[in-house]
Formats: C-alpha cells, structure tokens, sequence
C-alpha cells in the first residue's frame, strides 16, 4: 500500500534531532510524499528547503491566523513569489482561528481574505486551518469566491453538513489523527459519511498523534493508521482507502 501524508510540520523544531529517521519510517510504511506546510517566515523557509532536498516532498507556503498580526504586504509579497516555485503546490495554511487570542478576529480575516486572492492570482488550492470559526470560514470563502482555486479543509473537525458545505465550494476534506480517538464521534461520522473521493489523509504532525499514540510526538508513518480507521468506518478494504486517497491527492496537487 502507499499513501501521501497531505500536511505534515517536518519542518517543525520537534524533528531538530531525527529528521531523517522520521522520514525513513514513513516510507517504510509505504508514505511514498509528504506535503510539508509553512506558515511563518520560519517554517516556509524550511519547507522549500525540505521540497527542493527531496523529489517526494513537496512545499505549501502561507500565513497563520494566530500569527496574522505579524503578516505585512512584505510577507504576503514574499509568499506570491514562492508561489511560483516548481516544487510549491498549496497556499495556506491560512483561514481563521478563533481558539487563541494572539491576532485579533478583524485582522486574521483580511489576511484570510488577502490569501484567497493571492491564491486566485496564482492559481494554486488553498489549505483551510479553521478553529472555532467555522460560520465565518465558510462566509469568508463564499464572499471571496474561493471555490475558483478550491483547496483542502485540513484536519476537518467539523460536522457532516459543514463538510458538505465545503464540497459545494470546491474543497476536498481531510482527516488526520482525531478520527481515530476513541470519542472522536463528529470525525468519525464524517469519514462514515462523506464520499471517498472528497476524503483526503494527514498527519498535522507532529501535532494530533491517532490513537494508540495520542499525546506523544505524531509523525508521518502514522497515516495508515487514519487509513485504516476510514476503512473499518467505511466497511472497506483499507487498501481500496490508501489506493483512492492517494489518487486524490495526486490529482489535487498535480504531483
């Protein structure tokens, strides 16, 4: 089997020490790409380099809500340019987040919205992080017309009807670790009900280990164990998941 972990934080400082040994486990696994996401200036300096060192990784480079107060025209310049790089293949992740108080709500959304169209002028998806601001994601994406470009609900924690809301807008949806928690009920209705060929899977690792792992370290060898929760909800054969998941993500990305 082989699958494509479509949002994974290698460049995050928890894999400082082992890098190598994270990405050698996932391909042992059968994770033949891994799209790595940046959100700061950090971590999108990262993610090219990683995508420029490896032909199986790839790059998505955009702005953070929680960090939206600290994006200038200059960043958002700077991420246009990347944009154009033969290995960048998603804007984000941006969107709205309304858990943590660091940039305010006014201000998370005009980046958001200053993404979408930066998103349209260089035709690449947009990769969606929604926390606790699901009403105005929606809005927000419907207003801009962001269903031209589509893109991904990443670690989608929303309801059925919300997942097909973003459907209808041209987004695919994708599961990561918390469908495979134990009380997990909203993501695994979700995965039971949405059809396949929407369905997308992730890691967010480090973040969001699935079950046996949760609480420690999550990292990219852990994407079967998504597929595998889909399958036993779906009532499928998790080779028929891992084949179709990852046929999705080739087509959605073009890679």
């Amino acid at each position: 089997m082989q699958f494509i972990d479509t949002h994974v934080h290698l460049n995050a400082d928890q894999y400082d020490e082992d890098l190598q040994e994270v990405i050698t486990r996932a391909r042992e696994k059968g994770v033949q790409k891994m799209v790595v996401i940046g959100f700061d200036t950090k971590t999108i300096q990262r993610a090219i380099a990683l995508a420029e060192a490896d032909p199986d990784i790839y790059a998505v480079v955009g702005w953070h809500p929680v960090d939206a107060v600290d994006c200038t025209e200059k960043e958002l310049q700077w991420i246009e340019e990347l944009a154009s790089h033969e290995k960048v293949v998603g804007i984000g992740e941006t969107g709205l987040d309304y858990y943590w108080d660091k940039s305010p709500k006014e201000v998370q959304q005009d980046i958001f919205r200053k993404q979408i169209r930066l998103a349209q002028r260089v035709n690449l998806p947009l990769i969606i992080h929604n926390r606790e601001a699901t009403a105005d994601v929606l809005r927000i994406l419907r207003e801009e017309e962001a269903h031209l470009t589509g893109g991904i609900m990443h670690c989608f924690g929303g309801s059925v009807e919300t997942a097909h809301e973003a459907i209808r807008l041209n987004f695919m949806i994708s599961l990561g670790g918390p469908v495979t928690f134990k009380n997990a009920k909203t993501p695994k209705e979700v995965a039971a009900e949405i059809d396949i060929e929407h369905l997308l899977i992730e890691t967010d690792a480090p973040y969001l280990a699935p079950h046996p792992f949760r609480g420690k370290r999550n990292e990219p060898s852990y994407v079967p164990l998504v597929a595998e929760e889909i399958a036993r909800l779906k009532e499928m054969p998790v080779e028929e998941v891992a084949a179709i998941t990852t046929r999705n993500a080739e087509k959605f990305f073009g890679i």
